[in-house]
């Protein structure tokens, strides 16, 4: 495959996404909702500094997580990465596992996204049926991605860009709200001293905080997605990852730290807070406080636009993820399939009939849809478990074969503490879901949150015994580096 950004047919995906669009789709991956709405119900929980403690140990085990992708990703950039790394480091019935799982994960999302992408528009046309309005963006969200890769790279680098300029303004309203400059009283640091604060709630809040951070911080594993398409994943790649790590410090802690200090941890508005209350989003309320009238309306623009950003990577993400698998022999071949643009249409097709019975459910069966929304819950997490332990496993075998560790491209960082870390902090936040439905012995809803381990299991189990498939020894782990079309011809041998 030629390694440019012209789109002709090559019969596999084109390497269209610019190295600008590679940071900003990993930056703007994990700024959503979760930061712009959910945030205030993380410091009710766990109180200011409890909040701030969740999110800073989230924010670097991700970090230590992506730079274990980038070494990856750097060595071998593939469309569909999580699946292919997990296959070829360790065993090919959890790249068959894992691949599925992803792809499942952001099919439902895409549904997810389009339903809330509704909600958020009857802020201004409460009367027009929300159906109308989520067609309007799944139709929107397919367009983007049948076009080019380059024109989804563009298209996310806007959206991802309001999001950033849109916290930057908050951070500068925020500072001059809280030295009293705007909204006319000084604020300091008095609500991080009432009642409870700074920590609320002790270690048993900052735990349910850290599972509220693991959500919010979901989607930066996008940048090891694009790799395949990037057109110099050995410079674009590392260079993500560096940038959005102080990133994502920056914006996450500093408007954690913001709301705490203008918002007391006991309001009301913070405890109400959920993906569709614009009017009493942290960000709403802070900008009312300095007196910023039209505050809801553009926090609702800001809002819609992100949750069409999501929607808009999760199909990305699942149809580059369908065509791996397909390329890899886990998935019918024509799914494989590209077109002269260098889109796998078939994948895509597939991923937005899914997407669309997915939404269709949820106005016609609302307990099917619950399910399906259920088994989708834990498998961001999954995805991070099997990024760690095919990395743990890559590197070990790397050394084992008696390479020098100068011959990648990228190092990921305190090695093998990264993975380590990032293995038992998945497992911590998968069992520290829902404890309370252990203690209550409440199976139904033990089964609502942890469906989608269970059904990793059984896809990894069932896969195993057809094909008798074993955890591949460190001497035979195929550690040596390759392109797309190389990668591909060698899964597929297999």
């Amino acid at each position: 495959m030629k390694e440019n950004s012209n789109e002709e047919s090559t019969g596999q995906v084109q390497r269209g996404l610019k190295a600008r669009h590679v940071s900003m789709i990993a930056l703007g991956g994990c700024i959503g909702t979760g930061l712009f709405v959910a945030s205030g119900s993380a410091i009710s929980q766990a109180g200011p500094a409890g909040a701030l403690t969740a999110y800073t140990l989230m924010g670097l085990m991700v970090y230590f997580l992506m730079t274990s992708l980038g070494e990856m990703a750097t060595n071998m950039p593939i469309s569909g990465s999580f699946a292919a790394y997990s296959a070829k480091y360790v065993d090919p019935a959890l790249g068959f596992a894992m691949g599925w799982n992803y792809w499942f994960n952001w099919a439902i999302t895409v549904a997810v996204d389009i339903s809330t992408a509704a909600l958020v528009m009857k802020f201004w046309l409460p009367n027009v049926p929300a159906w109308i309005w989520s067609a309007i963006a799944l139709l929107l969200i397919f367009l983007i991605n049948a076009m080019s890769v380059s024109t989804f790279g563009e298209t996310e680098f806007w959206m991802s860009a309001i999001k950033v300029t849109t916290i930057i303004i908050f951070l500068a309203v925020g500072a001059l709200t809280i030295f009293g400059i705007m909204g006319g009283h000084f604020i300091g640091m008095r609500n991080f001293t009432i009642k409870q604060a700074p920590f609320v709630g002790g270690f048993p809040a900052i735990l349910s905080v850290f599972v509220v951070a693991g959500f919010s911080f979901q989607g930066t594993e996008l940048v090891g997605i694009t790799a395949g398409e990037s057109q110099d994943p050995q410079h674009s790649v590392p260079k993500a990852i560096n940038e959005v790590f102080w990133r994502i410090i920056l914006f996450y802690i500093l408007t954690i730290f913001v709301i705490a200090a203008i918002i007391p941890y006991t309001s009301h508005s913070l405890l109400g807070s959920s993906a569709t209350d614009i009017a009493i989003s942290p960000f709403t309320l802070v900008f009312q406080r300095a007196g910023l009238a039209a505050a809801a309306s553009v926090m609702n623009a800001v809002i819609l636009t992100s949750v069409i950003s999501s929607a808009n990577s999760g199909m990305y993400a699942s149809t580059r993820m369908l065509y791996s698998l397909s390329n890899s022999g886990y998935a019918p071949k024509k799914l494989g399939e590209t077109a002269a643009n260098g889109i796998p249409y078939y994948s895509l097709l597939a991923t937005t009939v899914v997407s669309l019975l997915t939404f269709i459910s949820s106005i016609a069966g609302p307990q099917i849809y619950m399910w399906l929304v259920a088994a989708s819950g834990l498998t961001g997490f999954i995805a991070w478990f099997g990024i760690a332990i095919s990395h743990y496993r890559f590197r070990r075998a790397f050394v084992k074969q008696g390479h020098n560790l100068n011959e990648l491209k990228y190092h990921a960082k305190l090695f093998p503490f990264g993975p380590v870390l990032c293995l038992i902090l998945c497992i911590l936040v998968i069992v520290g879901q829902n404890p309370s439905a252990f203690a209550n012995f409440d199976w139904k809803q033990i089964l609502v949150t942890y469906m989608s381990v269970p059904l990793v299991l059984i896809l990894y189990i069932v896969y195993k015994l057809k094909h008798h498939t074993k955890i591949i020894p460190l001497e035979k782990v195929d550690v040596s580096p390759a392109h797309e079309e190389e990668n591909l011809s060698k899964l597929n041998e297999k």
